[in-house]
């Protein structure tokens, strides 16, 4: 079973005990996944936690508006900033760094994604395009399943959160808890995403094994 989890910016003081959560429950590169989750689902997890962009790309959105960058400038400086957030839940957490999805290691694990991107340059560089989207990307590269842990419980309207949205629907909302572009990619590659808080781990936990919580679910195949 391969999870991506993409931890956003706004969890940057949660990520960390989300991620040993995790860990602690799935295991991962450097630990033996624990026996009670293999049995109690059957197949061992590959969990690869995608990071925001955080503080870290909101330097580099500051700096856009302040020197007007080239959008090549301004994508690749922002994926950097993923990877520095990359390198505090490495250096915050005990889940080990990859930079490649070439394999996937059982557990969890945390993706530099900069290398990978600068080598595939699967998006355009647009800040429509965030960390959301990329971590569609990287879900639909290795066949998983996508999970946004984010500081809301998932999608409001009228002050009441929607338990399940299309992506039809929500397209062209750029108010949101998700960017731009990640309704139009769901939809076309007919993927769904489920939004959960991520300050609350068991929720998440819960997400990974498929089971009801609270949130919402972006679906892109109906």
């Amino acid at each position: 079973m391969r999870v991506v989890i993409k931890i956003g910016g706004s969890l940057i003081k949660e990520a960390p005990e989300l991620v040993d959560r995790l860990v602690t429950e799935f295991g991962s590169g450097s630990q033996k996944i624990p026996e009670e989750a293999c049995v109690s689902e059957g197949l061992p997890y590959s969990i690869l936690i995608v990071p925001g962009g955080g503080v870290f790309a909101d330097a580099v959105r500051t700096t856009d508006e302040s020197f007007s960058l080239s959008a090549d400038a301004a994508h690749w400086m922002a994926i950097l900033g993923m990877e520095q957030y990359a390198c505090y839940l490495q250096d915050k957490s005990c889940a080990p760094g990859i930079d490649s999805i070439a394999s996937m290691p059982h557990g969890v694990s945390v993706l530099f994604p900069y290398r990978l991107l600068r080598k595939e340059d699967p998006l355009p560089h647009t800040w429509d395009v965030t960390s959301d989207t990329i971590a569609a990307w990287v879900a639909k590269q290795i066949g998983a399943i996508l999970i946004k842990a984010t500081d809301v419980d998932g999608i409001f309207r009228n002050g009441k959160l929607v338990r399940e949205i299309s992506a039809v629907s929500y397209r062209g909302n750029r108010e949101s808890c998700i960017d731009f572009a990640l309704p139009e990619y769901i939809q076309k590659n007919r993927m769904e995403c489920l939004i959960v808080n991520g300050k609350f781990s068991d929720r998440v936990v819960r997400a990974v094994y498929g089971k009801p919580v609270l949130g919402t679910v972006v679906k892109g195949n109906i």
